[in-house]
This record gives C-alpha cells, sequence and structure tokens, in this order.
C-alpha cells in the first residue's frame, strides 16, 4: 500500500478499475463461450452419421473426382490444339461481291466469290453472266493476300473484304 500512497493514487479506484477490467474480461469469456457453443454446433451437424473411415472415404472420393476433371482438362487442351492446327488451312475469311459484268438489263447475276486462310492465301472465283452468251467463271489463286495477275476492280473489292474480315484464329487469340 506504500506504493500507492507514495504516488498518491486512492485504493478505490484501483479496486473499482481491476473490477472493471474483470467484468470486460468476463463479457469476454461469455462471447467466446457462445462462439465456441455455435462452433461445436456446425462440427456436429458437419460430423452427423460419419465416423472417420467414411469422411475420409469421401474425401479421397472428393480428390479422385479432380484427378477425373484434371485428365479431362489436359484432353480438351489437346483437342483444342489439335483443331487450332486445323484452322490454319481452313477457308474461314469470305469476301463476295454482286455485279452486272456486261451492263445489261438483268440485274447483277454476276459476283466474286473470295475464301481466304488465316494466312490470306486461298482463291478468287469470278462468275460473269451474261444473258445472251452464258456464264463465264475464272479462279485465280491468292497467295499471302495477294493475286499475281490482274485484277478487276470487283474482284479487288471482294479481296480487300475477305482480308479485312478477322480470322477465327485471331478472334481465339483475342485480338
Amino acid at each position: 500500500m506504500w506504493l500507492f500512497d507514495e504516488y498518491g493514487i486512492d485504493v478505490g479506484y484501483v479496486v473499482m478499475g481491476m473490477a472493471g477490467i474483470i467484468l470486460i474480461m468476463f463479457i469476454m469469456l461469455i462471447v467466446t463461450m457462445a462462439k465456441n457453443s455455435s462452433m461445436r454446433k456446425k462440427y456436429k451437424v458437419f460430423m452427423d452419421g460419419e465416423n472417420g473411415k467414411n469422411l475420409e472415404k469421401a474425401i479421397l472420393d472428393k480428390f479422385s473426382a479432380i484427378d477425373n476433371l484434371e485428365s479431362n482438362v489436359e484432353d480438351i487442351y489437346r483437342q483444342i490444339k489439335a483443331i487450332n492446327g486445323q484452322l490454319v488451312t481452313a477457308y474461314q475469311k469470305i469476301g463476295l461481291v454482286k455485279y452486272d459484268a456486261f451492263k445489261e438489263i438483268g440485274g447483277k447475276l454476276s459476283f466474286v466469290l473470295v475464301l481466304l486462310t488465316a494466312e490470306n492465301n486461298g482463291f478468287i472465283m469470278n462468275s460473269m453472266h451474261s444473258s445472251k452468251e452464258g456464264c463465264y467463271t475464272y479462279a485465280k489463286e491468292v497467295v499471302n493476300g495477294e493475286a499475281f495477275v490482274i485484277l478487276s476492280e470487283e474482284e479487288q473489292q471482294a479481296l480487300e473484304e475477305a482480308k479485312s474480315n478477322i480470322s477465327l484464329k485471331k478472334l481465339a487469340e483475342g485480338r
């Protein structure tokens, strides 16, 4: 007590402070016990009807299912890779222009069709229709987006239209 007297502290304040601290600790104990009770209830619901072996089997089954899913995902990736390899040679860009080849009465029955791969390789098909002389069809090769023969205005327009289309490969890459 001489310590309290030396610093001028009243013992009553110390006792009241200690009582406040004990009260706070008691409240914290009650909160902790309530949380523990809630956790025990959840644990009982989780373990209800299960013994250690059944729970272990359930966990092993889940791991087995995860392994099976990983195997399936690997197969899907392999298939996607094979499909991407095949897409390189598939015609996936199209250009079509309809026109009146001989300025005749009867409409735009002539057309230019361009089919290109992702690398802009393919062909130009020009079908010129005439009501008097029949139909003429021409094919021209396209390599890297260029034809090595002279193109008509309609053929050039169809080629540019096809080249401007987005290929499936670029679409898959997010471009």
